[in-house]
């Protein structure tokens, strides 16, 4: 029986693209030779053929200064398999514009390819027009210049990996780093799990399983140019620990509770006490990220009397229990 020709991969680098997620998907999309010399299950010949390609066959230069060969010209490829678009530094979508690049991926598509972005790439592929309507999935930090950019997507910003598409063609993966639980995706759905596990393995990767979530800064809302709300939004920065701050905000606006959570929530999106909470979640990462404190006296330091429910909170809001996420971020114990 002949065995399957590789598939082909297209690795688009533009100007604005990082190096690394780059060079890293090209190695590890073609390390299964030797990876296959330790664990069983993965092809000794490499099952993809991956290339560097952009507008033309040249060398371009990343943000870091560091050299980036494309291998060749888009305008040479009638054909391929999976696009992958990866990290770019710009941080204004409006910045990213890619025409030559989107037509082509469109035709990509249209022939059949899976489109594929990480992190910030998603601009380029959200640009095809092909995610409208669609989940999509892109870093955190992003959220808010993509979905004033493209409103017809919907972002789920917690989550690592998002698939989809009528044939699950469209792939994206979130953070800087997902484009490591993007090949391994890729991996897994074309060769196996088992050489996605083995690959993993091989690599000391680990699968981002929590999402974005537990890596997510909460960043309110403070250009909306109401004054009073911004006032209330700056006392709370250092009274969230206050016994009923809602009441007291209320008392401070000199509003009834109900026109106070209107116009709260209409100004930042959230409800007061939803706010609250979102505050005192994120003073208590601060805390298990550089003390030693014990949960307990974080949850009373941050306005928690009830140890219990400040757990049951913080999962919620971080989808990760604070002694998780004091084993996954402590800077205490780096130093």
């Amino acid at each position: 029986m002949a065995a399957k020709p590789p598939l082909h991969v297209s690795l688009p680098a533009v100007p604005g693209s990082l190096s690394s997620p780059i060079t890293g998907l090209y190695e590890l999309l073609t390390v299964f030779p030797v990876v296959a010399e330790i664990h069983d299950g993965v092809p000794a010949a490499s099952p993809f053929e991956v290339e560097i390609v952009g507008a033309a066959q040249t060398t371009i230069t990343a943000p870091s200064g560091l050299p980036i060969t494309i291998q060749r010209s888009i305008n040479d490829i009638v054909r391929t398999d999976i696009v992958i678009v990866s990290t770019m530094a710009v941080q204004d979508s409006a910045q990213r514009q890619q025409p030559e690049l989107v037509d082509w991926m469109t035709t990509m598509h249209e022939r059949g390819a899976i489109l594929c972005s990480a992190c910030t790439g998603l601009v380029v592929l959200a640009q095809t027009g092909l995610l409208d309507g669609y989940r999509a999935t892109t870093h955190w930090s992003s959220a808010p210049s993509f979905q004033q950019n493209f409103p017809s997507v919907e972002l789920c910003i917690d989550e690592i990996l998002v698939v989809a598409g009528e044939h699950e063609e469209l792939v994206m993966a979130g953070g800087a780093a997902s484009w490591q639980d993007l090949a391994l995706y890729l991996i897994g759905r074309f060769i196996g799990p088992a050489a996605a596990q083995a690959i993993a393995k091989y690599e000391l990767l680990e699968r981002h399983t929590d999402g974005q979530t537990p890596y997510l800064s909460f960043m309110p809302r403070t250009q909306h140019g109401d004054a009073l709300i911004l006032g209330l939004q700056q006392w709370l920065e250092t009274n969230f620990a206050v016994a009923s701050p809602v009441a007291q905000m209320t008392r401070r606006a000199g509003l009834s509770p109900r026109a106070l959570g209107r116009r709260f929530s209409r100004a930042t999106g959230l409800s007061p006490i939803r706010y609250v909470q979102h505050i005192r979640v994120e003073e208590a990462k601060r805390r298990l990220e550089r003390t030693h404190l014990p949960i307990d006296e974080i949850s009373w330091q941050v306005g928690y009397e009830d140890a219990a429910a400040f757990r049951r909170l913080f999962k919620r809001i971080a989808h990760v229990t604070p002694g998780a996420y004091r084993r996954k971020f402590s800077m205490a114990d780096l130093a």
